[in-house]
């Protein structure tokens, strides 16, 4: 049986994942995923590929989505009572202009102190209606791209394999900041010929390959730079046509619903690799 053996959805957009053993699938992917997202004094978005120490933030996130809480191992936590109705102001992502609602000036000291940079924190409005590309598109808060970005233990085996012969040493899956990490397939990057399956009570479609950039460089657990692995090994052996290294699958949510750990996860429909 192919199996979900982990669920992490990233409340705040480059922050810490936060583990979870059941949730709502939303059409913008995990509950609560990349609903926040912290940019500097204009509104453009900041990332683990400038602001590494994003990493070392984690979030915590009460199930309403009503109270978050960022934590730090420097200082003591700061608590926001999150708002929705507050006044939009533009933010950039990738050049894209999109609305968010700030978050207030405890939350955007606490940052820029943790960062060293001036830093604001924002929220996806309700009125949110972004749609994402792919071959299926859909929709999504701050990601990257797609709502629900999966990777199987298989295809990080074979990354360990090739990194030994390098003599370098394993890299955990966190370096990938993965959505949903399944077990059970032999083959490594099955994930990669997935179209359509079945999770839980939600159904899911194929957008695109997960190109792979420098945050793959960053250690999650302390924010600092570690490179050049994985992105050199992945150079030799997952080259992507249209540029970059691939690593992981990523889909758009065709219904929703109910997730949890130990999901079993079924294939209605296969294609070939774009790789």
């Amino acid at each position: 049986m192919i199996s979900v053996v982990e669920l992490i959805h990233y409340p705040v957009k480059g922050c810490a994942g936060i583990p979870v053993e059941r949730t709502l699938l939303t059409p913008a992917g995990l509950a609560h995923d990349r609903t926040f997202m912290v940019t500097d004094p204009d509104g453009v978005f900041r990332t683990q590929r400038r602001d590494p120490r994003l990493a070392s933030i984690r979030p915590e996130i009460d199930a309403d989505g009503t109270r978050l809480i960022l934590h730090r191992p420097d200082a003591d936590p700061v608590a926001i009572e999150v708002d929705t109705d507050g006044p939009r102001r533009e933010v950039d992502l990738f050049g894209d202009p999109y609305r968010g609602i700030d978050q207030g000036d405890a939350p955007a000291a606490w940052l820029s102190d943790a960062l060293g940079v001036p830093s604001r924190l924002v929220r996806v409005p309700p009125e949110h209606d972004r749609v994402t590309d792919g071959a299926i598109p859909g929709t999504c808060g701050y990601a990257d791209s797609s709502p629900l970005h999966v990777l199987s233990r298989a295809s990080l085996a074979l990354l360990h394999a090739r990194l030994a012969e390098r003599g370098e040493a394993p890299l955990p899956m966190d370096r990938f900041r993965p959505n949903v990490v399944v077990d059970g397939w032999a083959e490594p990057h099955t994930e990669d010929r997935i179209r359509r399956f079945t999770l839980g009570e939600a159904e899911l479609g194929y957008a695109k390959l997960a190109i792979r950039c420098a945050v793959t460089l960053v250690d999650q657990r302390t924010g600092a730079k570690a490179g050049p692995e994985p992105l050199r090994t992945f150079a030799g052996y997952r080259r992507a046509p249209q540029g970059g290294v691939a690593f992981g699958g990523k889909f758009a949510v065709l219904r929703p619903g109910k997730v949890a750990v130990g999901d079993e996860l079924t294939v209605t429909e296969w294609g070939e690799s774009e790789l």
